[in-house]
């Protein structure tokens, strides 16, 4: 799951809410790197109380995972040939490292030529 999954979520958008309330039962995995991307979005737009609020919740409902190595490496390759934003580039490549399909409706994940992953679209087009 990468940030834009989770802010529409948090924000009630649908489709993609629905989608990733389901997905929740399973405590999907996700990059502390949008994990992050999330926290600061929600500090800058509501402060620092509810950025700490949001992430405690979403480690209850989440699985974070914090990349090593080889996923840092296999991430910047990705940045390298892709011109997405890094914080995409790790939720693909969690995606990917743990077979997992990434739930987005980011256009730039969305339209990724030769995604490491399977991509699935949120915003119900």
């Amino acid at each position: 799951m990468d940030s834009w999954a989770i802010l529409a979520w948090l924000d009630g958008e649908e489709p993609a809410h629905s989608r990733v309330d389901a997905a929740l039962d399973s405590r999907p995995v996700v990059s502390w790197v949008n994990l992050i991307d999330v926290y600061y979005r929600i500090e800058r737009d509501h402060g620092r109380d509810a950025a700490d609020a949001t992430l405690t919740a979403l480690r209850r409902k989440l699985s974070p995972d914090l990349p090593g190595t080889a996923r840092m490496i296999d991430t910047a390759r990705l940045k390298a040939r892709a011109t997405i934003a890094l914080a995409d580039c790790f939720a693909a490549t969690t995606a990917a490292a743990h077979g997992l399909v990434l739930l987005t409706g980011d256009p730039e994940l969305v339209d990724l030529a030769d995604p490491p992953c399977v991509v699935e679209d949120l915003r119900g087009r």
